[in-house]
Formats: C-alpha cells, sequence, structure tokens
C-alpha cells in the first residue's frame, strides 16, 4: 500500500502544476471560444434545417432567357432584344422584380457610387491634373434601356436605382405563377485594359483587331430568396453575383469571320463553321488529344481580312445562373473530351485562345480543363455540364461552363516557369469555378469566401494532383502566417460583406482555404471531412446555400464539434501562436532521498530542414494517386525546376527547472522504471486562436514520436495547459507543430532541447535558394497577375 503511495506522489508532482494553473490564474479561463454558435446562426426552419440540409418546404425562384444580341465591332457597341419568364416559387406574393443593370458600373453617372477615400498625390504630372467636373459629366458608358414591356407589348412602369431596376407589375405575381416580360437595350462596349472591369474589350494595335469578352452583359433578375428576400444590394465591381437558375436560349450576330464560344451548346455550328472545323470539331468528339477545330493559320489569315459579312451563332443552355460568351477573329480553338465516370458525362473540355498565348494555351490548358473538371468531381459532385472552356483574355474570371484566364508567350514564343504555373493555376481556379458558385449557388454579392475560398481550397488540391510540387501560395497552412501577423485595424473576419475587406484576397481566398486545409489534414482527417464536404456540395447543388447550411452540414455529416473552430477562424481575426513555454523533467531517486534534481534546457528555431507540406507527403504517400504529370511527361518542359526553402536558427535560451524524486521503489519497481523521465510540457496561447497541439519528440538514439493533441484541451482554460508524458529513454528535443500544418506565426517558440546547428556552407546555400525563390516569377499571386479581383 505504501508503495503505491510512493508510486503515485511521484506521478502526481508531474501533473499537479496543471490544476494549480487553474487555481492561481481564476480569471484568464476561457471566454466564449468552445461555446456553441447558437444564436449567431439562423434559427432552423421549414427551408433550411438544423442539420444544413435543405428543408422539405425549400424554394427557389427560376427565370429563363430568351436573347438576341448585335455587336457593332466598328462603333464598339452591344445591342440586345430579351424575353424573361420569370417564375415564382416562393409562398409570397410579388408586387415588383428587382433587375440587375451590372454594366452601369462602368458609368460616371449611373453606378453605385460606393466611393473610397482620396488624398492628394505625392508626386504627378502635370499633364495628368485637371478640375474636378462636379456635377461629374456622363461617360457614355452603361445600360440605355429602349423599352421595357410585358409579353403583349404594353409598357411596363419601372424605376433605375444605379446599377438595380424595380420593375413594377401590373398585378401580384402569386405562388406557382409566371410572368413573361422583354428588354430591349444596348450599351457602348468599355476597353476593360483601361477601365478595368470583368467584361469589355481588348484591342491589338499590332493588327488592329478586338477580342470581346461579353460578361454581365444582359439585364438578369435578382435573387429573391427565403432567407432575405430580394438582394438587390449595388453591383461596386467587387462583390460578385447572386443570381437565378434557369434555360437560356441566345443568338449572337457577329461578323462572319469571329468565332464564338459561350456559355451552354453550340445549336447551329453546322451554319457557322466551314466544313473543315466541323469535320475536325466531329473528330475531337473521341480525341485523346486537343483537336485544333480553328487553326493557328485559320486565325492568322481572318486577322488581316476582316470580314464585312455577318453570321448568327446560337447557344443553349438548361438549368444555369449565368450566360457569358466571347467573340474575336484572332481565335484558334481546340478542344478533346473527359468523360465523368461517376455520372457517365463527356465533357468537351475546350480552349479558345489569341496567336499570343498560341505556346502556352496549345500545350496546356485544355488538359487543365480536363484535369481540373475530373478532380473537383472526385471532392465535390459529378461535373453535370456537357462543356467546360478556357479562354486566354488577359485577366480572370468565371461563368457557367466558360471562363477567361491569362497566358501569353514572349514575342518569340518563349514563357517563364511562374508565368506557366500562374497560367495553370487560374485556369484550374476559374474552371473550378463551376462547382462553386455556378451549380452550389452562394451569393457571392455577400459571403465572397463561400465561392472564392472553397473554390480557392479545391483548386490546391487540384493543383496538388497536377503536380506534387506545384507552387500553390494558397491552402497549406504556413503560406497564411504574414496575413495573420497583420495589425487587426487590417483585419476583417472572414465572416464579412465583399464591400467592407481591405485585405481582400488573403480575406476571401486564402483564409477560408487555409481553414478547410487545416480541418481536412489536422483536425478532421481526410476520410471525415470529405465525405462531409461532398456531402454539402450534393445537398447544395443548384440551389442557394447561406454559411450556416455549409458549417451545419459539415459536422452532420462528420460527428465533429466544429463550432470552435468556425468562431475562431471565420468569426474572429485572432491568429494562431502557441508557444512551449517550459518543459519540467523528473525522474524517480532510486536511492530513497528524495532529492531535488536541476535540469537545464534550451529554446531555439528549428535547425534548417527542406520543408515540405503535409498535403505534399500524404499524397505521395497515397498509393492510390497518381499526379497528373507522371501521366503526361508533355506537359513538363526545361522551365521544369522546383525551389526549396529553408529555415534559419535562432539563437537559444536556458532555464533551470527542479522536479522532485520518487522513492522507496523495490527491486522489480526499480528495474521498470530505473529508465523512466516524466516530462511536463507547459503551453501558453499567445494569439488566441485555439488550435491542436502537435508534438514530435526526438530522443537521444536519434528515435523519433508524434502526437497530436486536440484542441478540446482548451476548453477549460483557454491560455495556458499543460501536458505530461513518460518515457524510458531519453529526450533530445520536442517541437511544436513540426509540419506547420496550424498556421502559427511565430515558431521560434515551438522549440525545447537541442538542435544542431547548420554548417556554415548551408547557411549560405539556403540563403542563396531564398533569394532565388524570392526573386522567381512563380512566387507572383497568379490572381493578381491576371487581374483577378483581389
Amino acid at each position: 500500500m505504501k508503495r503505491s503511495l510512493n508510486i503515485f506522489v511521484f506521478l502526481c508532482s508531474m501533473v499537479s502544476i496543471s490544476a494549480q494553473n487553474i487555481q492561481n490564474n481564476p480569471g484568464s479561463n476561457h471566454g466564449n471560444k468552445f461555446e456553441q454558435l447558437g444564436t449567431i446562426l439562423p434559427t432552423p426552419n421549414n427551408y433550411r434545417t438544423a442539420s444544413g440540409a435543405p428543408g422539405h418546404d425549400y424554394w427557389q425562384q427560376r427565370a429563363d432567357y430568351d436573347i438576341s444580341a448585335y455587336l457593332d465591332e466598328d462603333k464598339l457597341n452591344l445591342k440586345g432584344s430579351e424575353t424573361i419568364t420569370y417564375y415564382n416559387n416562393s409562398p409570397d406574393e410579388l408586387e415588383y422584380l428587382w433587375i440587375q443593370l451590372d454594366e452601369n458600373q462602368q458609368s460616371s453617372v449611373k453606378n453605385a457610387g460606393y466611393d473610397n477615400s482620396s488624398v492628394l498625390p505625392k508626386q504627378t504630372s502635370s499633364s495628368r491634373l485637371s478640375a474636378s467636373e462636379l456635377p461629374a459629366k456622363d461617360n457614355g458608358f452603361g445600360i440605355n434601356l429602349e423599352k421595357v414591356t410585358d409579353a403583349d407589348g404594353k409598357p411596363l412602369s419601372y424605376v433605375v436605382n444605379k446599377t438595380m431596376m424595380r420593375i413594377d407589375l401590373p398585378k401580384k405575381l402569386k405562388k406557382g405563377e409566371n410572368f413573361k416580360f422583354k428588354i430591349d437595350w444596348n450599351y457602348n462596349i468599355a476597353d476593360r485594359m483601361k477601365m478595368g472591369g470583368r467584361g469589355g474589350y481588348e484591342f491589338f494595335p499590332e493588327d488592329g483587331n478586338y477580342l470581346f469578352t461579353m460578361t454581365q452583359w444582359y439585364p438578369r433578375l435578382c435573387v429573391y430568396s427565403d432567407f432575405q428576400g430580394w438582394q438587390n444590394h449595388q453591383f461596386t465591381g467587387r462583390g460578385e453575383f447572386a443570381l437565378t437558375f434557369g434555360n437560356f436560349k441566345v443568338k449572337m450576330n457577329v461578323p462572319a469571320d469571329h468565332t464564338i464560344a459561350s456559355t451552354g451548346v453550340g445549336k447551329n455550328f453546322s451554319e457557322v463553321l466551314t466544313p473543315e472545323q466541323l469535320a475536325r470539331w466531329q473528330k475531337a468528339q473521341n480525341a485523346t488529344e486537343p483537336v485544333e477545330i480553328v487553326t493557328l493559320d485559320e486565325a492568322k489569315k481572318a486577322e488581316k481580312s476582316k470580314s464585312k459579312n455577318r453570321k448568327t451563332w446560337v447557344f443553349e443552355a438548361e438549368n444555369v445562373r449565368d450566360f457569358a460568351w466571347t467573340s474575336s477573329r484572332k481565335f484558334i480553338w481546340d478542344a478533346m473530351p473527359q468523360v465523368i465516370a461517376e455520372n457517365n458525362n463527356k465533357v468537351m473540355c475546350m480552349s479558345l485562345y489569341p496567336k499570343e498565348a498560341y505556346g502556352l494555351y496549345r500545350k496546356y490548358s485544355t488538359k487543365a480543363v480536363a484535369h481540373t473538371i475530373k478532380t473537383y468531381s472526385d471532392f465535390t459532385i459529378p461535373y453535370p455540364y456537357p462543356v467546360a472552356q478556357s479562354i486566354e483574355a488577359a485577366n480572370g474570371m468565371e461563368y457557367p461552363m466558360i471562363c477567361f484566364n491569362y497566358g501569353r508567350t514572349e514575342k518569340d514564343g518563349t514563357y517563364s516557369e511562374g508565368i506557366k504555373n500562374g497560367m495553370l493555376g487560374v485556369i484550374i481556379h476559374e474552371v473550378g469555378h463551376n462547382f462553386f458558385p455556378m451549380i452550389i449557388n452562394s451569393d457571392e454579392r455577400q459571403w465572397s469566401w463561400m465561392d472564392e475560398g472553397l473554390n480557392t481550397f479545391v483548386e490546391y488540391l487540384t493543383e496538388e494532383l497536377w503536380d506534387n510540387k506545384f507552387p500553390s501560395k494558397r491552402g497549406p497552412a504556413h503560406t497564411i502566417v504574414d496575413y495573420m501577423k497583420l495589425p487587426k485595424d487590417q483585419l476583417e473576419p472572414i465572416m464579412s460583406n465583399s464591400e467592407n475587406i481591405i485585405q481582400f484576397g488573403p480575406n476571401a481566398y486564402s483564409k477560408p482555404a487555409t481553414g478547410l486545409n487545416i480541418l481536412r489534414e489536422t483536425i478532421m482527417g481526410r476520410e471525415l471531412f470529405d465525405k462531409a464536404f461532398k456531402t454539402y456540395a450534393k445537398r447544395w447543388a443548384f440551389r442557394h446555400p447561406e454559411p450556416a447550411d455549409f458549417f451545419r452540414t459539415m459536422e452532420d455529416a462528420s460527428g465533429e464539434d466544429l463550432d470552435w473552430f468556425w468562431r475562431g477562424w471565420f468569426y474572429s481575426t485572432d491568429p494562431v501562436d502557441i508557444a512551449i513555454d517550459k518543459v519540467t523533467v523528473a525522474t524517480p531517486d532510486f536511492d530513497g532521498k528524495a532529492n531535488a534534481r536541476e535540469f537545464k534546457y534550451k529554446v531555439e528555431k528549428p535547425a534548417l530542414n527542406d520543408f515540405e507540406d503535409i498535403s505534399k507527403i500524404r499524397n505521395r504517400e497515397d498509393k492510390k494517386i497518381t499526379f497528373y504529370t507522371d501521366k503526361d511527361t508533355s506537359t513538363q518542359d526545361f522551365y521544369w525546376r522546383y525551389d526549396r526553402g529553408l529555415e534559419n536558427v535562432d539563437t537559444t535560451k536556458e532555464y533551470t527547472i527542479k522536479g522532485e524524486a520518487a522513492e522507496n521503489l523495490t527491486e522489480k519497481e526499480r528495474e521498470k522504471f530505473k529508465n523512466l523521465t516524466g516530462y511536463q510540457i507547459d503551453f501558453s496561447n499567445k494569439g488566441g486562436l485555439v488550435m491542436p497541439l502537435i508534438l514530435e519528440f526526438t530522443f537521444e538514439d536519434g528515435s523519433k514520436l508524434n502526437d497530436k493533441i486536440s484542441a478540446q484541451i482548451w476548453r477549460k482554460n483557454e491560455k495556458t495547459v499543460s501536458k505530461t508524458y513518460f518515457f524510458d529513454k531519453k529526450l533530445k528535443s520536442i517541437q511544436l507543430d513540426p509540419m506547420k500544418e496550424t498556421a502559427d506565426i511565430d515558431t521560434s517558440n515551438n522549440f525545447w532541447g537541442t538542435f544542431s546547428e547548420p554548417t556554415k556552407f548551408q547557411v549560405f546555400k539556403d540563403r542563396q535558394q531564398q533569394r532565388a525563390r524570392g526573386a522567381a516569377p512563380g512566387m507572383v499571386n497568379p490572381m493578381q497577375a491576371a487581374g483577378k479581383k483581389n
């Protein structure tokens, strides 16, 4: 009895400090980091359930469009006439409809009027200064409404409020009824290379031709929903779109030598393509490599001829939320199929690009489209549409079945590794938007992260499966650290309206993508996460999800209580900074005298190492994964190279602690415990955001052990916790978060013990690598390089 008690005293001496910490700091215990979100989330109802699934009374509206468009290349004007049929599936009687007039954003007098603060320039040329125009003069851009009538041609009463138009209905539109009306309109097409924006034209002075990207080009319905009513917030150019699903039939009259690509399926290729081009299109249906439908030589010839004749192209699309198209005589067009096995859907993957992009797009674009559609289908839902297209237009933006990207070579056809990888990243990102938000149709005007963040996360997974060494800049936890370090007045929670965000790219793209990757790799594990994520995609495909639907589904389908994570990562601006404060070491005193012992230890930064993200390692270890570049060596060229970076070692700190000894052990007990050493590790939460504690133990014999402690360890004290381990061999060092999985902003306090010092040669080599990597074009943010909206 006495011997058991003595052993118990030895053990208690190790763990009592944790209880003392709580008793000595009663005011430092948790506030609300582990409380349920409760009333922060909307109350579940018949439309949206507490599980995160659509309710049995869920409804959404529908709008069908029949549009005729006329592109006047000489006047740079687009004229349109559309008939819209709006279906009221809601339980409400509607007195009016709200229509989006997005092109008014380009107008100097019709725009949303969301000004930003301005100051006197520090330096500018006198030629760029002019007197302020008050009131502002009309620059000639924006929608010109010619006629708004019902189906019988009777004028409808309407009011235009900046980028929104309210149409007053002749009578209330009841549940189950539809209303058909017509709008005739025109607008001057903006030079998007000078004025910015997502749509417009690019002019090529070398050959005198235009490339038109027709986006947000027609008056279109706002969303009317169960959770908000009308989403009629003004379009400022940043917050993107909330749109209603429907069917489209669109006729586009353009110069006869133009090639058109658009949302949907071409219905009259036999009329608008030459016999040779039509034969190539038919050949491409079963090709294993991209086939040129419009060749480089044909595009170069069209650039010079500039036909004055005209053609009308007809496209149709079913169950899409939007419609975009592009037109130019400069386009080369190639295509190949990708079969999605789960729904046996043959998707025609296509690319259109000018000769300036031929050296890159011909080799990579369509293959990247096919890879993206297949990979996203694996992680979400099977791609349901018949077409997926990438258009080279010197920018990045997305629409159903079509997106606009960048990727041009130098004039001699050469390109850098950075431009190539940037192009691939943008193509994967924009094609991926077919899933978020084109199918899983979130409200981008309010919650940018629900499309950009979720899409950037799956983009990262897709880049990884294209090439295990792909230089992804958004997704791995360590890539968000610089943003998380910023002062609080430069940060907003992810759960912020898009117009109110200072650091838009990191907030809407990087931080949510990183959070999801942390959930997948570190908190939930791949199997649980992937099942829950697919459940969300399946539940909300072709519907309008809100944040609560995502949060609740992820918990419902996984059995994980993640409210602490949503609260910390999405609703706060706290960073992760967890420190190893000290390590208390204790061993039994076999002479029975219970003398105190001293033990010195150090806190260090890590030795230089060839760091790789946890996802890359796990993907290589997964024998079921084959990387795209392993299958297709044609995507490798003389620019193929990888850069690796290492950390610098910091100076060390030294501490002295004391541990109590056990006494009066039997010989058997002595034999059992003679090599046993106890280690109490004291942690502090300096950043405020709780996270799992991931530990790597390195022993004096060179062996290693790892442990991961759930974030729940912080629930009773969010500031300090302790964890005790007993080992039968001596520890050399302890490292917290060795794979940088938690976005810890200060890794200098993540170590205890002895780490090997790098050689001078190794330090020099690593600095050279870091300089090269910092200057490499591949370090450029692909979205910024492409003019994307972050």
